[in-house]
């Protein structure tokens, strides 16, 4: 039932309170439209802060605080023998989470927002139903998001085969784990429970870990995580898995054909990608039109073939990020109100949370050079940072590549100490058409970690000072 008194008639009625829902109506009553937010849980926030993007990089943080009094602070002179209280780090988490929820209720009172809690369909265009209460409004947004995508074979129970929920909520630390899949977040939470004391497996169907991004990147991020005792298994395919009170027993083979092989663990990590949620919305029966894979059909203004329906997020496809679903959420929004919505799709920044963070935007090598764009190459280690060496943490580098007559920024890529910080400087740029020459003439701030993108800046000129 809905938190406000309503008569049931809205001007936009958002279905999903995640990053794109909860955004676009808060920006949907700025703009003066009689608002509503459709969301099945007891809490705001979606899957990124209940279960997702806050409660993960709340445990990146805490179990990076212990590795390093474990490992990494005696090179200080701080000699310390770490003892972990899992349930405190949890408790923390939770809380973490909790505040965030509790914040998001008051941005809803505070801009009027009217919040529908349970699980909302379309009836019909211009209807929505939540339970036994039916609601009208001239524009419906789904914005339901994405869940996590099974594995034939691999049957998830949330308590030994998880997805990325069961894994924030382990009662102990496993003292061994398989996390299928090679991409951000199974690298982020098998980083977690390896820093906690874990024997962590990363089994990646793709040649690589990291599909997609940068290669010279996924290199330097493979080295690293080996060292820092991950095994990476790449090439490599699950074909089954069986439970037992010992633990599970999966089976392997290599993803190009031969012998399979088991892996045994206490707990497995299902992470092989997310898919739209669209189930029980009513999308069938009202018409609107989706691709093979389930993600739902829009235009360039976020509009379904179905009139008053439009979709944002995860569920329309593209980056899976929590900020490219807020930037269509704000743009469609601002398109209903008349105004000119606008996301620029070639400056969304994505960051893994490990450490070293791994930063990018744009475009990579491998994609200019299928495009056949000749371009300019910027790299910077930031071993050759003074600030890096000041702290002790050097591991990584900057590669900035620009359009070699223009010299406009098509790309960057990043591996070190806050590279989720750093590429936001590069992304501002691209939104403005900058130049590398542009960044490279900005002052930076020495000592600072923001010298190195100066310096692939620089790079990219061939007039790079300090390597």
């Amino acid at each position: 039932m809905a938190d406000t008194k309503t008569d049931g008639a809205f001007d936009v009625i958002i279905i999903g309170g995640g990053p794109g829902g909860y955004v676009a109506a808060i920006r949907a009553a700025q703009l003066g439209f009689n608002t509503a937010c459709v969301e099945s849980r007891k809490t705001l926030g979606g899957t990124c802060l209940n279960v997702g993007c806050i409660p993960s990089k709340a445990l990146l943080q805490s179990s990076h605080l212990f590795a390093e009094a474990a490992h990494g602070m005696a090179a200080h002179g701080v000699k310390v023998d770490p003892k972990l209280d899992l349930k405190t780090m949890m408790g923390r988490k939770d809380n973490v989470v909790g505040d965030l929820t509790k914040g998001i209720d008051f941005l809803f009172k505070k801009n009027k927002v009217t919040r529908i809690n349970g699980m909302g369909s379309i009836t019909k265009p211009g209807e929505v139903k939540v339970g036994k209460d039916t609601y009208t409004a001239k524009h419906i947004i789904i914005a339901t998001g994405s869940e996590p995508a099974p594995l034939p074979g691999v049957d998830v129970d949330e308590k030994q085969i998880v997805t990325s929920t069961g894994a924030l909520e382990l009662g102990k630390v496993p003292k061994s784990m398989v996390v299928i899949g090679g991409g951000v977040i199974g690298l982020e939470l098998g980083s977690v429970w390896r820093r906690l004391g874990a024997e962590v497996t990363v089994v990646e169907f793709l040649p690589a870990i990291l599909p997609g991004m940068d290669a010279e990147v996924v290199k330097q991020a493979a080295r690293t995580f080996t060292k820092q005792g991950l095994t990476i298994k790449t090439g490599t395919k699950v074909t089954g898995a069986k439970t037992a009170k010992t633990g599970v027993t999966l089976t392997v083979e290599p993803a190009a054909g031969g012998d399979s092989e088991t892996i045994k663990a206490d707990v497995v990590l299902v992470s092989i990608g997310r898919r739209p949620f669209t189930d029980k919305l009513g999308l069938d029966q009202v018409g609107v039109e989706m691709d093979a894979r389930g993600f739902v059909k829009t235009d360039a203004y976020f509009k379904t073939n179905v009139d008053g329906i439009y979709a944002i997020g995860d569920v329309i496809g593209g980056a899976m990020l929590a900020h490219k679903a807020e930037e269509e959420g704000i743009a469609c929004v601002e398109i209903l109100a008349g105004q000119a919505g606008h996301v620029n799709y070639g400056a969304i920044p994505g960051v893994v949370y490990t450490h070293p963070e791994i930063a990018a935007v744009g475009m990579t090598e491998e994609e200019l050079k299928e495009d056949g764009v000749k371009y300019t190459s910027g790299k910077f280690p930031f071993m050759a940072n003074s600030r890096a060496r000041a702290v002790g943490d050097t591991e990584g580098f900057v590669k900035i590549l620009a359009d070699a007559k223009t010299d406009r920024v098509l790309g960057c890529h990043i591996i070190g100490p806050g590279a989720g910080e750093l590429i936001q400087e590069v992304v501002l740029a691209m939104e403005f058409g900058g130049a590398s020459e542009d960044i490279a003439r900005t002052s930076h701030a020495h000592p600072g970690t923001s010298e190195a993108v100066k310096e692939a800046a620089l790079a990219c000129l061939g007039r790079a000072i300090h390597v």
